[in-house]
């Protein structure tokens, strides 16, 4: 005797407006993020292995499930599902040496929060530079590293990548910071042990009213993720940052991201870097 796995149903009709529309309510007040009607492909793609999951067959069905189940662990899901995670080690490699110098600038302990941290690539990127232009620290963790999307962190913590994801570094970062593995993962490296404390990682929502983080820093990194928010969103994140860093603290934003029309505490230091405003 044995048994079947029951195959999941499959997704049936298509996503209809109204039902993209609810879906872009549900995001926008969980995570602050806006979808326009040109994402409805993507929406569709990535929900549809949501609903497979749970064996729903309509779109209908999902937002019932989430609308009458407000505390499910499903919204998380959710949330990992529609967030957007494109990165890569020293990417927009023009910021680093403005980091380096920065900390090189200033006295006492530096710290560095990464309000995006994806797989974990810029977060350790930031470690690099900074132990490279300030030496190891002795004190505990330069970088607070913190995302929405439970999936990538839970990566970016392993610390585990492709060697081909290391085409960015130099030789001597790639022998200081990793090991490479044998036999079968001899194409995966994972940092090293000694260098896992350089970086702390926590799950956050930048929508939030409290972040559990400890501010003030002297940087922060928020690159490549208000352009998913709303102006008003983007101005009270900025009021917020502001409050989170030291004085003469610098913000580092996406380069397609610009504030100077905004009512921003913030005045423009030099490539999508912004200076705390005396």
């Amino acid at each position: 005797m044995f048994s079947v796995t029951e195959q999941p149903q499959p997704v049936q009709g298509a996503l209809t407006a109204n039902e993209l529309e609810k879906i872009s309510e549900l995001i926008y007040q969980r995570a602050g993020i806006v979808l326009t009607p040109q994402k409805k492909d993507m929406v569709y793609n990535r929900l549809s292995r949501r609903l497979r999951e749970l064996n729903l067959r309509r779109f209908d069905e999902y937002i019932a499930l989430l609308i009458n189940n407000p505390t499910s662990k499903e919204w998380q899901e959710f949330i990992n599902a529609l967030t957007t995670n494109l990165t890569s080690f020293f990417r927009e490699a023009y910021h680093f040496p403005t980091l380096a110098k920065h900390a090189q600038s200033r006295g006492g302990m530096y710290n560095v929060w990464c309000a995006a941290a994806s797989t974990g690539e810029e977060p350790w990127s930031i470690a690099m530079t900074l132990e490279a232009a300030l030496g190891r620290s002795i004190t505990g963790p330069r970088v607070i590293a913190t995302d929405i999307d439970t999936d990538v962190l839970e990566k970016a913590t392993q610390g585990v990548y492709r060697l081909a994801d290391l085409d960015t570094l130099t030789e001597q970062q790639k022998k200081t910071w990793f090991l490479r593995g044998t036999g079968e993962q001899a194409s995966m490296v994972k940092i090293k042990s000694e260098y896992r404390n350089t970086v702390q990682f926590r799950q956050l929502n930048l929508i939030e009213s409290q972040w559990d983080i400890p501010a003030p820093f002297d940087a922060i990194f928020c690159r490549n993720v208000m352009i998913y928010f709303d102006q008003n969103t983007q101005e009270k994140l900025l009021k917020r940052f502001a409050k989170m860093l030291k004085p003469g603290g610098i913000l580092f934003v996406g380069h397609s991201e610009h504030f100077q029309n905004m009512n921003s505490p913030f005045r423009l230091l030099g490539q999508s870097v912004y200076r705390l405003a005396e």
